[in-house]
């Protein structure tokens, strides 16, 4: 099931195409308004995806406030001749509302902030003398920690949604000088100019190398819940082990990742 069909669809295409090229030549706040009724069940989901890896005291339906304007801008801005989907367009403009204004409230904790740094550095490190993955056991000696104290500081980092291809990397994408994303260099997405093509195209085969030198597992992870949009309770059923552990998984592959794009820029 795609992400469009997860997220509702209230009009054929036919009327929908016939309703943004109206508002695209009047600009009427009506039909504005008629696209924003359409198109808000993409917030509605978008706000699910990002909510699942956030503590229980963030309420979803803040998320869906947020989410409400980043849709409204990417109605207004969106290029109908381009001919790309609007939908790909907005989940992305929609994501990043919702995550700057988590950013705002500044509502992770410093510890938890010091301990992504920490695992970062040390995976890094390790990496560049072993030329692989390391494995828990050699970042928690590297840490200093246990590894019961590594799976709960990534379980930790996990909750607060630090660790997601959400999270803001290297680089600059799009000409409204937003902040590239992970998640951008997955999807296809429109790109304003041929720079902002060739910037995209050189993260896609950033996360791309980085991706294969992931363990299977992880890389198996990543698939499931990315692509086949699986939650991650599903996905622990597939490889026959905890939710827990899928988050903890998760979270390692991911600051593998954000590491590697974060080098890649400097």
């Amino acid at each position: 099931m795609s992400v469009t069909e997860q997220a509702g669809s209230t009009q054929p295409g036919e009327e929908l195409t016939r309703l943004w090229q109206e508002y695209k030549a009047t600009s009427d706040a009506a039909l504005r308004d008629a696209l924003i009724v359409q198109y808000s069940p993409l917030v509605k989901y978008v706000a699910g995806r990002v909510a699942a890896g956030l503590p229980q005291s963030v309420d979803q339906s803040d998320l869906v406030s947020y989410g409400m304007f980043g849709l409204i801008d990417a109605i207004d801005k969106f290029e109908l001749e381009r001919g790309f989907k609007f939908e790909t367009y907005a989940i992305n403009r929609i994501k990043g509302s919702i995550l700057d204004e988590l950013r705002s409230i500044d509502w992770v904790p410093r510890s938890v902030r010091t301990k992504v740094r920490q695992i970062e550095q040390a995976y890094a490190k390790i990496e560049a003398i072993h030329h692989r993955p390391p494995t828990d056991a050699e970042l928690a000696e590297e840490l200093e920690w246990t590894e019961e104290q590594l799976g709960t500081a990534l379980l930790q980092i996990s909750q607060v949604g630090l660790a997601a291809l959400d999270e803001t990397v290297g680089g600059r994408a799009g000409d409204g000088g937003e902040s590239m994303t992970l998640g951008d260099t997955i999807p296809d997405r429109s790109a304003g100019s041929p720079m902002d093509a060739f910037e995209v195209a050189e993260s896609r085969q950033v996360l791309g190398t980085a991706i294969n030198t992931l363990p299977e597992r992880e890389k198996l992870v990543l698939t499931l819940y990315y692509y086949e949009n699986m939650t991650l309770q599903e996905i622990g059923q597939v490889l026959s082990v905890t939710e827990s552990r899928v988050c903890q998984i998760h979270t390692k592959a991911l600051l593998h990742l954000r590491s590697r794009i974060d080098d890649s820029s400097v």
